[in-house]
């Protein structure tokens, strides 16, 4: 079922214009994969769908090209020098605020780039939450997205 599933989302990205996991989800419920947000955004995640701009400007979920092994820095500055809206921390855990619907696809982008003492990462629709070690390297991190994103 899973991989019906995740073969009918990449279908339903190459063959429509899907800018949402609300549309993503209406589209499998229309095509009888009955299912929560939850899973979508589940299944965004392990199949590494990340969001692209169209030529009209907006941003719609697209297959990721890049071998997520090796991440992709330059993809990643891009989507977060578009993206980003605030940075802050709070002792170990670092905020991250995006374009409403970005935040998703900035996280995914960023965990392919397997940052140093990041123990993980959860997003909504525009906000990350970053848990790192401890407190300095949350300033370090947060200094370098500064620095990539050019706030």
């Amino acid at each position: 079922m899973k991989s019906e599933r995740h073969r009918k989302i990449l279908e339903l990205i190459a063959d429509q214009t899907i800018t949402t996991q609300e549309e993503l989800l209406d589209r499998l419920s229309a095509s009888g994969f009955h299912v929560t947000q939850a899973t979508v955004s589940r299944d965004i995640k392990e199949l590494r769908l990340v969001k692209s701009q169209t030529k009209d400007g907006r941003y719609v979920y697209a297959k990721h090209t890049q071998d997520p092994q090796n991440g992709d820095m330059a993809g990643f500055r891009s989507l977060l020098a578009q993206s980003l809206l605030h940075l802050d921390y709070a002792d170990n855990i670092v905020v991250v605020k995006c374009k409403t619907g970005m935040a998703n696809a900035v996280c995914v982008s960023m965990d392919q780039l397997h940052w140093k003492g990041i123990v993980g990462t959860l997003s909504g629709d525009d906000t990350i939450f970053v848990l790192m070690r401890n407190r300095e390297q949350a300033a370090d991190f947060v200094s370098q997205l500064q620095k990539l994103s050019r706030i």
